[in-house]
């Protein structure tokens, strides 16, 4: 569990190589010392060299995100309680190629949604059981508004979003949270080549407020804190008018 100043003694990061996941892990690392199990396809060898930096001890277990049928199996591997842990993995990938091509936009849908389902449902199985624990799910603002520039990663981002909202009031009696974080862009290597976007964040800005979040207990987090009141105006834009508008 947490302790006083908000240590954690386990941290499971599912997406070992994202940035943004790594990033929340050092700022829980800068608080002291823990066990992190970074669960990834491939050995992520400069995260764990970035846990072992910060003092944490690293342990790494292969995952596939869309290997549904290991996932149990991944699960009987994390030893002890888990006290956070963060659903990070992904994919972008380039809109007018996915919605043009069945493969990449069930890719897409299988990592982004269905893989995050299939680890969410056992997250919660395993954290019910213990009676404490937080999942942060990163969510994006996205999946709040789809857009036509990129509905098929938002559209993707949308069923995670739904489903980590409503996980967490599934859990919320049984002593577990669930956070989800909506970040607009993140200067990550996901987003390199991509246009940088007004109220765009450093990775160490969502790692500082996802902290933040969990030590508050928050089901929620926007980052940049101003996307809540854009994405409710975005919201209830008429149709024709949305369309006009360079998103």
């Amino acid at each position: 569990m947490l302790n006083a100043v908000g240590k954690p003694q386990h941290i499971v990061l599912f997406g070992g190589n994202s940035d943004i996941g790594l990033a929340i892990v050092e700022e829980f690392l800068d608080r002291g010392a823990a066990k992190v199990t970074l669960a990834n396809r491939t050995r992520p060898e400069k995260a764990i060299q970035a846990v072992e930096k910060r003092g944490g001890t690293a342990e790494f277990i292969e995952f596939d995100a869309v290997d549904f049928d290991s996932h149990p199996a991944v699960f009987e591997q994390i030893t002890g309680d888990i006290d956070v842990a963060i659903v990070a993995f992904g994919v972008l990938g380039d809109n007018e190629e996915q919605w043009q091509n069945q493969a990449k936009a069930v890719e897409a849908a299988q990592i982004n949604f269905t893989g995050a389902v299939s680890v969410g449902t056992l997250l919660a199985e395993r954290l019910k059981k213990q009676q404490h624990g937080t999942i942060v799910a990163l969510s994006s603002v996205a999946g709040v508004k789809v857009r036509r520039s990129n509905f098929v990663y938002g559209s993707t981002k949308a069923g995670f979003d739904g489903f980590f909202t409503q996980l967490g009031e599934a859990l919320r009696d049984f002593g577990v949270n669930v956070l989800v974080v909506r970040p607009g862009q993140v200067r990550t290597k996901m987003s390199a080549g991509v246009k940088e976007a007004p109220l765009t964040v450093n990775r160490e800005d969502v790692a500082k407020a996802v902290v933040a979040g969990v030590l508050d207990r928050k089901s929620e987090l926007w980052v940049h804190p101003a996307f809540q009141a854009v994405m409710l105006v975005l919201q209830h834009i008429p149709k024709p008018i949305f369309r006009k508008l360079p998103l």
